[in-house]
Parts: C-alpha cells; structure tokens; sequence
C-alpha cells in the first residue's frame, strides 16, 4: 500500500464498497421536507404509548423539526409525516452486509429500538436503488443461533446466555461480569475517568492531544480491560471455527473480526457511546451531530501475517469513529489520515496540513470523524487487535439531506468558501480602487 495519498485516491465507503456514480437521488416530496433547525419553543408530544415501527424517541426528536404547519397537526398525522421520512433513511455502511442473507435486516431491527434510521439505499443481491426492508426477523434467528449453539470453552465465556435469558453459567467467573456490564472504574485509566467524572470542557481537554486538525488522542483502556476483551474474541472465534458457524465479519473491508453487538456486548457498548464518547464529541464534533449520537456499531478487527495485512483508504459509516488497539505484539499498522471531506469532494487531493500518520498503542484511543479520509498501512510482524465503534446520530443524518454548505467540517468545501471570500474581496478592493481613480480624475 502507498503510504501517501497526496493525489486524488478513490475512496471506498464505510463498508468498502465504491458508491455507484450513476445511484439516483432519493425522491424527496417538497411538502416532506423537516426544518433545518429545530422549533426550539416547540414541546414534542410523547409517542411511548402508540404502536410504532421505529423507537418513540424518535418521533420525539423529529417532532421539533416539523414544518410550522404541522405542530398542531394530530399525532396520527405526524407519525405518518415522520414515518415517510425516516423510511427514506438508512445507513450506507452495511448494504453488503448480507452473507447470510440477512444484511438489511440489521438495520430494521435496530431501527425498531431506535438505534438506527432508515433511507433508501443499493440492494447488494439486486444492485437495485430501492427501499432496502428486509424481514428483521432473519437477523433475530441469527443471534438466536448463537445463543443456542455457543458452548463455554475453556479459556472464558461470554456470558450470552446470562446476558439475553438471565441463566447464570456456572464457569463465566469474572470475565463475564467485568465485560457484559459497564464497569468504569475497571475499564478506563484514572486520568480518562476523572475527565469524564469532571464533565468540563477543560477537563476533556486536558487529556486530549490533537496531533492533527480533527485527529484526538488519549489514554483511555486499561490493559487488563483489553487483555479481557481479547480473550473473549478469541474465544468465540475458537468456537466459531470448531463448529464452522458462518458469522458476519464486520464489513466487506475485513475479513476477520468480530461484531461485538452480536454476541452481547450491545449494551455495554451503548453505555460506553452515551456516557464516554459522547460527552467527548459534543466539545470536539458539534458539527457532525456530536452531541446526538444515537446508535452504534460495535466490532474488533485483527491484522498481521494470518489476518488482514492492511486495510484500504476508505470513510467509515460513522459520524464518529472511536479506535482503540487492544495489543498484542506488533510493528507497522499506522493509521494515515488524509482530511475530512464531504460525498462531493470524498476523492479530492489532500493539503499538506491535512496529512498525519499514528502509530497505534495499547489502550490509547483514536477519535476522529468517520467522513475523515484514512487507511491502515500493512502490519508486518506480530497480531494486532483493534476495538472499533462507530457512532451515529440519526438526527444529524436527517439534516444532511437539506444542507449545502458542509465547509464547517469538510475540508475541501472550507478552502472552496475561502477562495470565494478572497477573490470577492479582491473584486470589491479593485471596484473601490477603479471609483476612487475615477473620482480623482
């Protein structure tokens, strides 16, 4: 892999797959379109009590963003106004996620508790553009499959059983209790949990390094949280290959990896987004709806000689990406990052303040925007495990579809604004310059 992407590369998406050029354009009914800032004065109704395809939180926060008209309207009408609009609205990152047949139907199962919205998007078993809603009962059958086929191993437990029927399992010990239930004060190192516990602007900062513009890091596992999480992995990768059970690899970039939300870490991970990287990403991402982030997708991924060698230049399915190497023994494996950009200017060239390589250490975190452009060089010796989560926020997604203008955090569009800033400058300069000549005369 070429270390420098200084030119034009073509940037795959979150899922490793090239956006089609010739894709049409979601059809957006003038009169379905929400506001782009919220009716701040305006009290949402309450949903929890009707019966809803998608998780009554949603409805809740869509309701501020409804036209003028629509505020008094009955809730039958605002539903069905909203539920239009959130059937326009899914995820790009997992299209392909499909080996099993079931790759969309994650995301109308996690829909219906509210973790991810809804858009149309690249049927991957038809390469049509269409409403991607397949049965979310397929992909329930397949976490059912491995709570009852997943059989303890020696070497730890994932506590599944106990997570999803409450079955105590007599040999999970504490590896299922330290991982399957969020434990701050094990998890995280002293100086992360003070910050947090602090929950000030300048505490986050204090421990926050910006090596590069959007590019944070910061000491945040402890070893024996990862040595846990590892072993875990290894764990249900030891009984996935013993049993030849087909999982769903993270995406179509990686071939090996874990998505953790599938064997019981979802909520823990849940907890982690909500009460650690979210505070962080509304002081450092407010642009990007880093203050909303809503769902998440959970995974590890593994490189080295019998593993992934690298992974390609790419954007992730995020708005904000969390990365954390959980060791072991390794060299090579830098991250490069090359600017952040938006769908229009995703394979434009890089400025030279916009390129950073990282050299990944265990337990310290990488927080960046998943619209920021970055690979990962060949790791060329010894096994490198990485915890990723991706974070969304639904309603910023939402928003998106109605803006223009993305110069507040994409690169490109911020150096195109400024360049038009100049050169009006410049044209007002010379028009004053020509009018006072001309007066003069």
């Amino acid at each position: 892999m070429s270390g420098d992407r200084r030119g034009s590369p073509p940037v795959t998406g979150g899922n490793g797959v090239v956006e089609p050029e010739n894709k049409p354009a979601p059809v957006i009914v003038p009169s379905q379109r929400l506001r782009l800032h919220a009716n701040k004065d305006h009290m949402p109704e309450s949903y929890e009590d009707l019966q809803l395809d998608f998780c009554p939180s949603i409805f809740s926060s869509l309701e501020k963003y409804l036209p003028p008209n629509m505020l008094h309207d009955s809730r039958e009408e605002k539903v069905k106004f909203m539920r239009d609009i959130l059937l326009k609205y899914l995820p790009h990152g997992e299209r392909t996620r499909d080996s099993l047949g079931i790759g969309m139907s994650e995301n109308i199962y996690h829909a219906r508790l509210g973790r991810v919205p809804l858009v149309r998007g690249v049927d991957s078993r038809t390469g049509n553009y269409a409403l991607l809603c397949y049965d979310a009962q397929k992909h329930r059958e397949y976490r059912q499959k491995i709570i009852s086929h997943y059989k303890v191993c020696d070497m730890g437990t994932l506590g599944y059983l106990f997570y999803f029927t409450g079955v105590e399992v007599e040999d999970g010990g504490p590896l299922k209790r330290e991982l399957y239930t969020m434990h701050p004060v094990t998890f995280f190192v002293p100086s992360f949990m003070k910050a947090i516990n602090d929950n000030t602007e300048d505490s986050l900062r204090s421990i926050i390094s910006e090596p590069s513009p959007g590019v944070l890091t910061f000491e945040m596992l402890q070893p024996r949280f990862c040595e846990l999480l590892v072993a875990e992995v290894e764990n249900f990768e030891a009984w996935v290959n013993d049993t030849k059970f087909r999982i769903m690899r993270p995406n179509t970039m990686n071939k090996y990896g874990a998505v953790l939300d599938d064997f019981g870490l979802e909520t823990m991970l849940d907890k982690l987004m909500d009460g650690f990287i979210r505070p962080i990403s509304k002081v450092f991402f407010p642009d990007v709806g880093g203050a909303t982030l809503d769902s998440h997708h959970g995974f590890v991924v593994e490189y080295g000689k019998d593993w992934d060698a690298e992974l390609g230049f790419h954007v992730d399915d995020s708005e904000v990406t969390l990365n954390v190497c959980l060791g072991k023994q390794f060299s090579g494996g830098e991250l490069f990052f090359r600017g952040t950009r938006c769908d229009k200017h995703v394979n434009t060239g890089s400025q030279p303040e916009e390129i950073f390589d990282y050299s990944h250490i265990p337990g310290r975190a990488v927080l960046h925007l998943g619209r920021h452009r970055h690979g990962a060089r060949a790791t060329t010796s010894g096994h490198r495990i990485n915890l990723l989560l991706w974070c969304r926020s639904s309603v910023f997604r939402e928003m998106k579809k109605y803006q223009k203008d993305f110069s507040n955090w994409c690169g490109e569009c911020s150096r195109e604004k400024k360049e038009r800033q100049r050169t009006s400058i410049a044209i007002t300069k010379s028009e004053l310059l020509r009018k006072d000549g001309e007066s003069v005369a």
